[in-house]
């Protein structure tokens, strides 16, 4: 089954920004180390807001796409591995998802506090894909990644 994680989960106004980068990365399955491997990593970002601005904006797209690039710098062209917090946790598709949605709530927490991260999209490769949802938490009130499938 396919979502559609383009259909905003509970605000009615929303904005998605895209950006991509290439990066490496070995991951744990049953224990086992992945060989290495090369990806260019799509990430979707969708904010959402009850309203509007004075200027009728939810947000600058500007902003949000330079604070989703600024996430992301630290990983383009370089293996996952070895950067943070992936030197300490699997490199997974979900675990970036979930990093770049906490990442992103700091920052709009400062600059937009009206406007929330509904949901984060980050494909690895065609048809594969995790999506962190905004509210999605886990019991020791991490963002719990949600993941999909063809």
């Amino acid at each position: 089954m396919v979502h559609n994680a383009s259909a905003s989960l509970s605000h009615p106004f929303a904005l998605e920004v895209e950006s991509e980068f290439a990066a490496a990365h070995a991951i744990m399955i049953g224990g086992v180390r992945e060989p290495m491997h090369g990806h260019n990593w799509r990430v979707v970002v969708c904010v959402g807001g009850a309203k509007l601005d004075g200027e009728e904006l939810l947000c600058d797209f500007h902003a949000l796409d330079a604070h989703l690039r600024a996430i992301i710098a630290p990983f383009s062209n370089r293996t996952l591995n070895d950067v943070a917090p992936f030197d300490v946790i699997n490199p997974t598709a979900e675990a970036l998802a979930r990093h770049i949605s906490q990442s992103l709530t700091t920052a709009l927490a400062a600059q937009s506090p009206s406007v929330v991260v509904e949901w984060v999209r980050v494909t690895e490769a065609p048809r594969c894909t995790a999506i962190v949802r905004s509210g999605a938490t886990t019991a020791n009130g991490a963002a719990s990644p949600k993941s999909i499938s063809p």
